[in-house]
């Protein structure tokens, strides 16, 4: 069920939550955190969908706050939709579009439809705040989720990143890293047990992935890290692949198809492995199930980053 609510104000918005809730009863409760999104006025849609999706690991209540940057020749105005049932997975939906100087407050939007006493996560799919926790929505959330990937210059964001983090900031390329992180580190547990001395990491030029993947890498194993960066082609996009070497032989992982890597280890046969690229529903949902901060993403944007600064930038 949609409900527009065209040239209305929060406190409309409230009213027509408060009767959706008598009339439906636990469609409106029940719900365990609030997710508002920031996007841009006619973009909502792709991230609708992956919050709905999300949503059924996670009941939330979905505040769109859409807007066109810097836009403040409109005259200033409120339009909303409330989606509840079919439309909106196992969450509710409100999206609002603001215009002109109405956008200019995004946290006086938001804040009288927050869930009471519930966490509150921001998220970006585009284009996000230089500094995410210093931003009129990520002042109010716990958790922070940004895209570099979705950047005008990736790895840029990424070191922008690293000079602004703080405790609750992730972003979706570090989520990506969930199932390579675990490969690499299931193959690290098996015999022998030697010491990494040298790893390689190749990827797409525009990867923030491969930087991040380099830079737990480097942190993990100790280790200088090699990044090797190619120029983006038709199934070349994101990480490549990865080499471990140690005395006893070289660990390659490598991802020559769009969802299955190729394992190679020293007196082991070949395996392929299933490593498909992680869609944005996948990575929501990865997100929300901690509301904590990341403790190993930050060290990891914070100072294994840095130490790939300027082998990055050359």
């Amino acid at each position: 069920m949609k409900i527009d609510l065209p040239n209305t104000t929060v406190s409309k918005i409230q009213k027509t939550l408060v009767h959706i809730r008598e009339e439906g009863g636990a469609v409106a409760l029940g719900r365990v955190l609030t997710l508002i999104v920031s996007t841009a006025l006619g973009r909502e849609e792709e991230a609708i969908e992956a919050a709905n999706q999300a949503s059924r690991e996670h009941p939330m209540r979905v505040i769109i706050v859409s807007k066109n940057e810097g836009d403040v020749a409109s005259p200033g105005r409120l339009d909303a939709q409330i989606r509840v049932g079919s439309d909106a997975g196992a969450s509710e939906v409100i999206v609002l579009r603001a215009y002109g100087e109405t956008a200019a407050d995004e946290e006086s939007l938001v804040t009288g439809l927050l869930l009471p006493d519930a966490p509150v996560v921001a998220w970006w799919p585009e284009a996000a705040p230089e500094k995410p926790s210093a931003s009129p929505l990520g002042r109010i959330a716990q958790r922070r989720i940004t895209d570099a990937a979705a950047q005008k210059d990736p790895n840029a964001a990424i070191m922008a990143l690293a000079d602004s983090y703080a405790p609750g900031d992730t972003d979706f390329a570090w989520t990506r890293l969930t199932l390579w992180r675990n490969q690499l580190a299931a193959a690290l547990d098996q015999p022998p047990f030697e010491p990494i001395t040298a790893v390689e990491v190749s990827g797409a030029f525009d990867s923030p992935s491969t930087v991040l993947l380099a830079a737990w890498l480097g942190l993990q194993l100790k280790v200088p890290v090699e990044v090797t960066t190619s120029p983006r082609a038709t199934g070349s996009s994101g990480i490549h692949g990865v080499t471990l070497v140690r005395d006893s032989g070289i660990i390659e992982l490598e991802r020559s198809l769009v969802d299955v890597a190729t394992l190679s280890m020293p007196g082991q046969p070949t395996h392929d492995l299933s490593l498909p690229r992680r869609n944005l529903r996948d990575c929501l949902a990865e997100e929300l199930r901690r509301l904590d901060p990341d403790v190993l993403f930050g060290d990891v944007v914070k100072h294994g980053v840095a130490k790939l600064r300027e082998r990055i930038a050359g």
